[in-house]
């Protein structure tokens, strides 16, 4: 399994990942072409060697073109910045992959909500203003995109985390280190201040940490085989102001094989039913990995369902109070389950009826189960005008090829 380690040194910020990332090896000319799909045309990228404390890194940079009408005064922001709902929109109507869209609105919603919680404003109504956006946005895709190209299937981040201490100034006003939107999105994660008097973690690296890593501590067992630094904006007097990240494979036919998943239950005995699907679809819509419900017979001899929600347990928090929104619910019952998984690839096979797309699983590395893809075989059977069952047949007998 491809696996990222990301030693956050001199803690992390948007650019100092993606400068990261390139030291990697991603290719800027092709993170431009990936960057282009946004149709923002108001920003460039750079990335140069430079070195911090004598180790030599590539520092990132985006260069935002601002035009003249915002610098009159300060509360322009509010007219000309993007609401988080505006960026959303904005991502999402790209051509962009679907992976990248969905972490990087993922990573978006999360300081949004953070910031959301700090200014008392609702997530989706929460203001970037014009250069912060696009900085952001920058930031928060670029990182998506790297990560994506360079095919890591898994991050984790150092801790405990270093976040500096002290105060900056910013648009805003005075704010203490770390800032206010860091600590919240930092929540549940080690760290502490440190020696240094500066700003170290960011708002945007604090989001991407919390959208990818899945665990924060001690290196893993890895067979490192690129190195990358990422440079921070200046020299720190106390130690480099590089994020180390080490790319490479770690040891997982195990961690394939075997995942925590937190299940979340809650038993309804007046929810009506169209609301009940509603809840099914914005679960899934919010990462759940699974959402079902059982009919159970409740007290006072009332029918009621069950609505059990599988996630990941760093969704479990979110979902749950998902639940105590939509739902009638007064609580929600959280178990952490380990459960054993097969290992899953779809391969297209031929058939005679053209290709259809087959779900392979193997457990320790040996093909135990195949199954074609209902949509795909469905397809197929409408292309060539043959009825369903037969491609399914025929797209079975291929599968059976592939058990070991």
């Amino acid at each position: 399994m491809k696996l990222l380690y990301l030693d956050c040194v001199g803690g992390i910020s948007g650019d100092m990942l993606l400068g990261a990332l390139i030291d990697l090896g991603l290719d800027l000319k092709a993170l431009r072409h990936e960057l282009a799909k946004l149709g923002l045309d108001e920003f460039e990228v750079t990335a140069r060697r430079g070195e911090r404390q004598a180790i030599t890194g590539t520092k990132f940079e985006v260069a935002v073109h601002e035009h003249d009408h915002h610098h009159h005064h300060h509360d322009e922001h509010e007219h000309h910045g993007r609401s988080f709902s505006d960026i959303k929109r904005l991502i999402e109507s790209s051509k962009l992959a679907a992976e990248v869209k969905q972490h990087a609105i993922g990573a978006f919603r999360r300081l949004a909500t953070a910031e959301g919680k700090i200014h008392g404003v609702a997530p989706e109504k929460v203001h970037f203003h014009e250069v912060g956006a696009v900085d952001s946005i920058v930031d928060f895709v670029g990182a998506c995109i790297g990560l994506q190209k360079l095919g890591v299937e898994k991050v984790i981040a150092s801790a405990p985390l270093r976040t500096g201490f002290g105060f900056v100034d910013c648009a805003h006003g005075r704010f203490p280190v770390p800032g206010p939107a860091t600590v919240e999105l930092l929540k549940g994660v080690p760290t502490f201040a440190g020696d240094e008097e500066a700003e170290l973690i960011t708002p945007t690296g604090a989001a991407l940490l919390r959208e990818f890593a899945t665990e924060f501590g001690p290196m893993p067992a890895m067979t490192v085989q690129a190195i990358g630094y990422g440079l921070g904006s200046r020299n720190l007097p106390k130690s480099p102001n590089v994020l180390r990240a080490l790319l490479g494979d770690a040891e997982d036919e195990e961690a394939r094989e075997t995942d925590r998943v937190a299940i979340l239950e809650t038993n309804l005995d007046d929810i009506s039913p169209q609301v009940l699907g509603d809840v099914m679809d914005k679960a899934l819509a919010a990462g759940a990995l699974d959402v079902f419900h059982t009919p159970i017979q409740m007290k006072k001899n009332r029918p009621g369902v069950m609505l059990s929600v599988l996630c990941a347990p760093a969704d479990a928090d979110r979902l749950s109070r998902l639940l105590l929104e939509s739902t009638t619910a007064f609580g929600v019952r959280r178990t952490d389950a380990q459960r054993l998984k097969l290992d899953r690839e779809i391969v297209t096979l031929k058939t005679v009826f053209g290709r259809v797309e087959v779900k392979i699983g193997r457990l320790g590395g040996r093909v135990v189960s195949a199954s074609p893809e209902f949509e795909s075989c469905k397809r197929a059977a409408a292309k060539v005008k043959v009825p369903l069952r037969r491609v399914l047949t025929a797209a079975l007998a291929e599968a059976e090829k592939l058990y070991d």
